[in-house]
């Protein structure tokens, strides 16, 4: 399955993504809301295979994609959206990018390609996200694409021996429309 947009293509997760990923993970801007204090060549290796895996599930409700810079044919960070296995109307979609490519409008481009999928593929009545409280840039994206901040759900996340705050952003079906 292939998304794309103007600038990027997002495809499925492939074997030998895990070097491109492995290279901005193990970055420290990345890591620095994430549960992760490093990472090695074997996580990162489990972490891209994991998302292979789920494109053989049935019912599929998980899909994960890799953001390739169209411009540089690079992988630049990896996308995806997540059905609740519980109310399949709904969705959870998630990024990260390579820090080299940040404020450059490419999480919310990616992040708009999710919602158009999942709003007109799969047919949800709702996308939400979560992002660290202290994440402002990824506040920021989920704002840019229409979603609404819920709440905070304060000291939810255990993560670097500290309690985080967490945001909860969500869109309907019907926002969307409207601003398409």
């Amino acid at each position: 399955m292939i998304l794309t947009t103007q600038r990027l293509l997002l495809r499925e997760m492939e074997e030998e993504d895990w070097r491109a990923v492995y290279g901005y993970q193990t970055s420290p801007l990345f890591l620095r809301f994430t549960p992760w204090n490093h990472r090695t060549p074997e996580d990162v290796r489990k972490f891209v295979q994991m998302f292979i895996n789920w494109r053989d599930e049935l019912p599929r409700q998980r899909f994960q994609f890799s953001i390739i810079l169209q411009s540089e044919q690079r992988l630049i960070g990896n996308c995806g959206i997540r059905v609740n296995s519980f109310n399949s109307w709904e969705a959870e979609i998630g990024y990260e990018l390579d820090p080299t490519y940040w404020g450059k409008g490419y999480a919310t481009e990616a992040a708009r390609a999710l919602l158009a999928f999942g709003f007109r593929d799969l047919r949800l009545h709702r996308i939400c996200a979560y992002c660290i409280a202290e994440n402002t840039a990824s506040a920021r994206v989920m704002a840019r694409i229409g979603m609404k901040c819920e709440g905070c759900l304060r000291e939810t996340e255990w993560m670097k021996m500290r309690w985080w705050d967490r945001f909860l952003y969500a869109i309907l079906d019907r926002e969307w429309l409207s601003s398409s």
